[in-house]
């Protein structure tokens, strides 16, 4: 099973990298290509000076030991004192840290570049899927997905580029300076002492990638249920559950404080094996050269270039152990990026999909079967039409299949048989963005974005002028109240709209419908959330944006479609009724019950609207008559 796991992780890693590369190296950003290979260039003269930096630690100490430079050819003498040599070292490892910065601030714009391709990918891609796939997925773990995800691009970027080869290089020159100047026994201790390094490395990183798949859950699980809470606000004032909350929160917080923990733990167990390691191999060669020195064949600017040699080693070991770290750790965080990119597309537009084209709006359903679940179908063979500039209202009990229609006239789902055609054409056979663009939807919970109500009606048509927003905002008949606002039209309606009331929700959703002037319109039970005043004050705004339109209504409250061309009552999936209001109530079957029992609760509403009003009145008349 482990062996299985590491293969796993293995090829996940080649796939990953594989579709990263396109974004290091852009086939079509010629300047970016030029960074890379520049930053490459600074990148090995760094190296290759790196290399020379212990020489002059050496000559400078053999100076300083009054010994022999070993210098082939000699050079003047003023330019082997030792504090020239010592100036020469320094002077050196401040260029080779200049070339490092260079190519630092070379490759920055490459990795961002990567950063936002990817994360503009990923966001273009979620907005592609299907409604399903959003109703099954939390918010604000995709945030938290997609905000890991960006920052382990940049780190994958940034170390396979910039850090991978030059240590590879580094080893390599190491290698043959050993070899040459020193014979291949030191070769030998050095290549057991990074291999065994490098095993152990590779071992324990592994190992703690486990816990960071823990630490990263926890932390999703953490600010989901954060985000869902703060977007719950009122919900979580109106039960006082303000400390389930917090609980709730806090047990996923001690999830994160405890793999967080383990995170920080099993790196100090890295630390300390890695240490033991390069330690070990270290005091090796150093005992080696010790001996020489003191039989003579060696000097003590070898011994000190040795150490020297070993110790600019330790760095690119180092770097080996966190670039596998970080790379690791990026991948894992990446990891369900790359899964959203990977979730295909439930509704796709075929290869030869064209335009929707609307002469007349005629909508028609033919024998439509569809089903969220195939164990619970939802419609059960509904066939309709709605003649242009004709209104459709569709109503029924809770569950009987009413919302499902305008998700599938919007083609959020496709039927699973059957077909809706608007104007003759088979809405699977044009674009999801020219379908949409000719149907208008007034929901029944407007979600507003926390943005100005200049920005959220303009939402409708984004190139509208000031001018047509201000229109449609007095066709819907909310210009008033937003002139009487502090800000007019550039005040902010806060969270999802909770700065303004239903009404004004729903007359904003009603403006940007006008502005956008769709020659199809939906209205999903658009005013079943309002009381009775405001849904009459409503439904006379949309009365005026529906004339003309060929108009479907999904209705709540019987009330609203009295005057619709044709009502369609649905039951369990199926057309139970249809015809008109008066047609419908004289059959005297599920309808004419609806409409009773709305009556009476109507009615019911009013009687208790006049007992409060009168109370009121009573409360006033007597306070009055203590008065005089």
């Amino acid at each position: 099973m482990a062996n299985k796991t590491v293969s796993a992780d293995s090829g996940f890693t080649l796939n990953t990298l594989l579709n990263l590369w396109p974004y290091m190296w852009p086939a079509d950003r010629a300047d970016l290509k030029a960074r890379v290979v520049w930053a490459t260039v600074y990148l090995v003269a760094a190296k290759f000076i790196l290399i020379a930096v212990p020489y002059f630690f050496k000559w400078a100490t053999n100076a300083l030991a009054g010994g022999d430079h070993g210098l082939t050819p000699p050079l003047p003498d003023f330019l082997l004192a030792p504090v020239m040599l010592v100036l020469a070292y320094n002077v050196v490892k401040i260029v080779q840290l200049g070339f490092n910065q260079l190519r630092d601030a070379l490759f920055a714009r490459v990795g961002q570049y990567a950063v936002r391709q990817l994360a503009y990918k990923t966001f273009v891609h979620m907005h592609s899927l299907s409604l399903r796939f959003h109703l099954e997925r939390r918010t604000g773990g995709l945030s938290r997905i997609i905000e890991r995800g960006t920052k382990g691009i940049e780190t994958i970027v940034r170390f396979t580029i910039l850090n991978t080869v030059p240590t590879v290089l580094e080893f390599a020159l190491t290698a043959i300076i050993f070899a040459v100047a020193y014979g291949w026994l030191y070769v030998l201790v050095v290549a057991v002492t990074v291999a065994l390094y490098t095993w152990f490395t590779v071992w324990a990183s592994d190992w703690r990638i486990g816990i960071r798949r823990d630490m990263n859950n926890s932390d999703t699980d953490a600010n989901t249920k954060a985000i869902d809470s703060l977007l719950n606000f009122e919900t979580v004032k109106y039960f006082n559950n303000e400390r389930m909350e917090a609980e709730r929160f806090d047990r996923s917080m001690a999830r994160y404080e405890t793999a967080a923990t383990r995170i920080w733990t099993s790196l100090g167990w890295l630390n300390f094996g890695q240490g033991v390691i390069f330690g070990a191999g270290m005091a090796i060669a150093m005992w080696m050269s010790a001996r020489e020195v003191m039989a003579g064949t060696q000097t003590i600017g070898d011994f000190v270039f040795i150490n020297a040699m070993l110790m600019q080693l330790s760095v690119p070991l180092n770097f080996i152990g966190f670039i596998y770290r970080e790379i690791r750790q990026g991948l894992t965080d990446i990891e369900q990026m790359f899964d959203l990119l990977d979730v295909e597309q439930e509704v796709v537009d075929k290869p030869d999909a064209g335009r929707l084209l609307v002469a007349d709006g005629k909508v028609e359903f033919r024998d439509v079967h569809f089903a969220y679940d195939p164990a619970r179908p939802i419609l059960k063979g509904v066939s309709f039409e709605v003649p242009a500039g004709r209104t459709v209202a569709i109503v029924g009990p809770s569950g009987a299949g009413k919302s499902t229609i305008s998700r599938l006239l919007f083609r959020f789902y496709d039927v699973q048989s059957g077909s809706i055609l608007i104007d003759g054409q088979d809405v699977r056979d044009v674009t999801q963005e020219s379908l949409r663009a000719e149907i208008g939807m007034v929901p029944q919970d407007t979600v507003l974005f926390n943005d100005t109500i200049a920005y959220n009606i303009r939402y409708g048509r984004p190139d509208a002028t000031d001018e047509e927003v201000r229109r449609a905002a007095e066709l819907a008949q909310i210009g008033g109240f937003i002139e009487h606002l502090p800000g007019g039209y550039k005040a902010m309606v806060g969270e999802r709209g909770l700065k303004l009331s239903g009404g004004e929700k729903q007359r904003v959703a009603i403006a940007r419908t006008i502005l956008k002037a769709p020659p199809i319109l939906m209205l999903d039970e658009a005013t079943s959330a309002l009381d009775t005043h405001t849904e009459q004050e409503i439904q006379a705004a949309l009365d005026l944006v529906s004339r003309g339109r060929t108009t479907i209504v999904i209705a709540h409250r019987l009330s609203t479609v009295i005057s619709a061309d044709e009502i369609i009552v649905l039951k369990e999936g199926q057309i139970a009724e249809r015809g008109t209001h008066a047609s419908l109530l004289r059959r005297d079957g599920l309808y004419a019950s609806m409409w009773a029992r709305q009556r009476e609760a109507t009615e019911a509403e009013e009687r208790l609207r006049i007992a409060r009003e009168a109370d009121e009145m009573g409360v006033v008349v007597r306070r009055r008559t203590e008065e005089v």
